[in-house]
């Protein structure tokens, strides 16, 4: 059929009829088998089919044109911008279009088309940081499970800013790799928080209980990431760093972290803190009972009053062989030496402190319960009650790793969530406050 003959033909055709005759056609332009003069008509003809009011065929050009590197590049951008069944076509596949471009289309298209760019087998910085700051949660999602997208640390702030109590995004967060240790820091933060109250809400719960267990949630985990990180210099610098900035380098949690017999956590903290090289700090924590020490812990300006702990708590560490820069669990050990220390020299000023400690000691003893039954029940193969308490069905956490998100209209949520904390024991805690 010539191409004006395609023209009368097309005006009796029915939608289905027209979309396949255009396919076909848009096929053999892009052949390069028409003769000259025939090429430019089939050009006119497929332009004037831009505008056909049926979506069958423009999604029928759409499909196409989608892959093609020798398509007529405002055919491809027009198709870009019309409605999100025809778009997403062009907008996941096409080679032609540019990082301006798609970041327009990111910024003026519904959540569909923004989920098909996301999809791209290559997603720039520049598009990646377009739809972190406007995208759809759904497109989110996507655009973190796909490893061809070019992720800067930024944009990945952001999407945890406006999307972080969604549990897939998170899930699709923390299963690309080499994700920074103040990332899954951010992420351990979302995750306790939107946990919290979907746990509170069923256990009772004040609000300030609730809160204090979220704040140390978060410590345990940010103790996790330091020793999972010990081993990279610039990582956990960065990390500490990021923690200070933050609001969340405390006492506290440098005290907790000495309490699972990793004092490699406080030597950075007192680093960043007093702003002494790396080697000098060492030395100093070193010699804890040293005025040299104390004269670096008050440069870091760190509380008065717990530094008694922090001394004993180096000097178990030293003497105690449980513990090491990769643990995250207390260490019962020590907590115990820490305890009768400062309740052995306390004459009221450290009451605070001490019911402190009691606290992570009454945490250590369950944690080492737990595992004890844990091992009892894997020896004579009966269920592990620690981890399957009751708990109503909606707070139940999954583990296994994200699920690649698939190029369908609906999106299949990802089912897991990796996390650098024991976020059911965190519910189970809370369950049992």
């Amino acid at each position: 059929m010539t191409v004006r003959k395609f023209l009368q033909w097309a005006e009796i055709a029915s939608p289905a009829e027209l979309a396949e005759a255009a396919g076909a056609l848009a096929r053999a332009f892009l052949s390069g088998e028409l003769p000259e003069p025939e090429r430019e008509e089939a050009r006119l003809t497929l332009t004037g089919l831009l505008d056909d009011s049926s979506p069958l065929v423009r999604r029928a050009l759409a499909e196409s044109f989608a892959c093609a590197a020798n398509a007529p590049h405002y055919m491809v951008l027009t198709l870009a911008n019309d409605n999100s069944d025809v778009a997403a076509i062009v907008l996941a596949r096409s080679p032609l279009l540019s990082d301006a471009e798609l970041v327009e289309c990111a910024a003026t298209a519904d959540s569909f088309a923004q989920w098909a760019i996301a999809l791209r087998p290559w997603v720039s910085a520049p598009v990646a940081a377009a739809l972190a700051e406007v995208g759809a949660c759904k497109a989110l999602i996507s655009l973190a499970a796909n490893p061809g997208a070019e992720l800067l640390e930024f944009s990945v702030r952001r999407m945890i800013e406006r999307y972080g109590d969604d549990r897939d995004l998170r899930a699709a967060l923390l299963a690309r790799p080499s994700l920074a240790a103040s990332l899954r820091s951010d992420l351990a933060g979302a995750a306790a928080k939107a946990l919290a109250p979907m746990v509170t809400g069923r256990a009772g719960l004040t609000p300030e209980r609730a809160r204090c267990l979220t704040r140390e949630a978060r410590e345990k985990a940010n103790v996790k990431i330091a020793a999972e990180t010990a081993g990279e210099t610039n990582e956990i610098l960065n990390f500490v760093a990021h923690l200070r900035r933050s609001g969340q380098l405390t006492a506290g949690l440098l005290l907790r972290g000495l309490l699972c017999g990793n004092k490699h956590l406080l030597e950075t903290a007192l680093c960043e803190l007093s702003g002494l090289a790396m080697p000098r700090v060492m030395g100093l924590v070193a010699a804890s009972k040293s005025a040299g020490f104390a004269a670096l812990y008050r440069k870091a300006h760190m509380p008065e009053r717990l530094l008694p702990a922090f001394i004993v708590g180096l000097e178990a560490v030293a003497k105690s062989r449980c513990g090491g820069p990769m643990n995250a669990r207390l260490q019962g050990p020590i907590v115990a030496s820490v305890l009768h220390a400062c309740a052995a020299v306390n004459h009221g000023e450290l009451d605070q402190l001490i019911a402190a400690l009691r606290r992570l000691e009454a945490e250590a003893a369950r944690n080492e319960a737990r595992e004890f039954r844990r091992a009892t029940a894997a020896s004579h193969a009966l269920p592990d009650l620690a981890s399957t308490r009751r708990l109503p069905p909606a707070v139940r956490i999954q583990t296994s790793p994200a699920k690649t998100i698939v190029p369908e209209r609906r999106v299949s949520p990802v089912k897991a969530e990796s996390f650098p904390i024991d976020l059911a024991a965190f519910a189970e805690e809370l369950a049992a406050a």
